[in-house]
Order: structure tokens, then sequence, then C-alpha cells
């Protein structure tokens, strides 16, 4: 599960140490450590990061075979984290520790800033190869943090991106070695901490109100 911690105004969010899908308890942990960070009024700043291969491997597709009559409310869940992260009051970065696939490097993308493990670890969006169309409002979410030529090439061929491509395409803003990962990723945001939560929050939902519209939108399979 995802656990929560601080160091003055840097906040980090673990996601865990194994693949860090979204499992329904996996989610509540996430919301439960957002509900906590946005319950302070100190200046803070958010670094979200894994342990170990993964930073996320996105869906828990075992969890929805079990569960497919629960699949629009559980992608209407994961479309929420999305938006929230997207918007939320404080400056963010995704210190990405491992592979990012599916859901998960879309919950990277949802972050202001995102630093990239540069030896080992691929961002991918796997969906062409997998028979799972993009939801309208993970379209969205792609689309406003990309080019449209890199989200073309991201999502209609599968391809894995390692660390110093992604960084060419646009995918993740910076690599580095995992020994320097965290605080590579920190110095992009701690000093942001002090912002006007309001104004931050408000800023960003305007800057990506189209996108926020369609993650906000039940999905189309409801």
């Amino acid at each position: 599960m995802a656990t929560l911690t601080n160091d003055g105004p840097l906040w980090t969010l673990d996601l865990g140490d194994d693949e860090n899908r979204f499992s329904p308890d996996w989610l509540t942990s996430v919301e439960t450590a957002l509900d906590d960070l946005e319950a302070t009024t100190e200046p803070a700043a958010l670094l979200t990061t894994g342990v170990g291969k993964y930073y996320s491997n996105g869906l828990d597709l075992d969890w929805v075979g079990q569960h497919f009559d629960q699949l629009d409310a559980y992608v209407d869940r994961v479309q929420s984290l999305f938006a929230r992260v997207l918007t939320l009051p404080v400056s963010t970065v995704a210190a990405v520790n491992g592979h990012a696939f599916g859901a998960g490097a879309m919950l990277a993308l949802a972050h202001d800033w995102r630093v990239m493990r540069d030896d080992r670890g691929y961002f991918c969006f796997p969906e062409v190869d997998i028979n799972i169309p993009f939801t309208p409002g993970m379209t969205a979410l792609i689309t406003a943090k990309l080019t449209p030529r890199a989200a073309l090439d991201a999502m209609s061929t599968g391809r894995r991106y390692p660390a110093a491509d992604a960084v060419a395409a646009g995918l993740v803003d910076a690599a580095a070695p995992l020994a320097e990962l965290n605080e590579r990723a920190a110095d992009l945001v701690r000093k942001l901490a002090g912002k006007d939560r309001t104004t931050l929050g408000t800023i960003k939902t305007r800057l990506f109100a189209d996108a926020l519209d369609a993650l906000r939108r039940p999905n189309p399979g409801g």
C-alpha cells in the first residue's frame, strides 16, 4: 500500500514495493494520503515514487476480471485519481523509479513534472497490444500533456520508452541515476512549496479544463 511521509515542505508518497497496481485497497491508500496532504496548511510539495522494479504497472486486471460488473465504477475511480493529481493545489513531481505502464504512466503524466531512472525501466502505454482502448478521459489526459506526434506514437504503437527516449519524446522531463533520482525530482518542486494553494489549484483547473471534463465524465461503458 502507499504511504506518505514528509521532510519539511517536501511530502513523499511511496506507492509501494511491488507492481503497485491500482487495486481498490491501493487506491484507498493513495486517496487517504492525498486527503492528509490537502488537510495541511503549511507550504508543501509532493513527490511520488515506488521501490524496486516498478513505479506502477497500472490497472489491476486480475481484480477487474473477477469483478467485471464493477468495471465502470472502477474506471471512474481511477480517472478521479488522475483528475485529482492533475489539479492538486501543490507542485507535484513523479520520480519514476522503474516501469510505468498503462494507468501507471498516466498517473505519472498527471504530475507537473517527471524524472525517470536512467538505467532501467520503461514508460509505456501497452493498450493497443492488449486490446484495451483508451477511455475519452485517459485520451484527454495524455493529449493534454504531450504533443500530437508524441501522443500518437506512444498510444498507437505500444512502444516501450527507456529513459533517454522518454525524455526526447517529452514523456518525462529528465533522467537521473537511481541514487540521485528522488533528490533530482525534489529539486524541481521543493522551491515551489510556498505557492498559494488556491491560486495554484485554480491555474491548474483552468489550464486542464478539457481534460478534467473528460476525466470526470462517467465511463461511456456505463
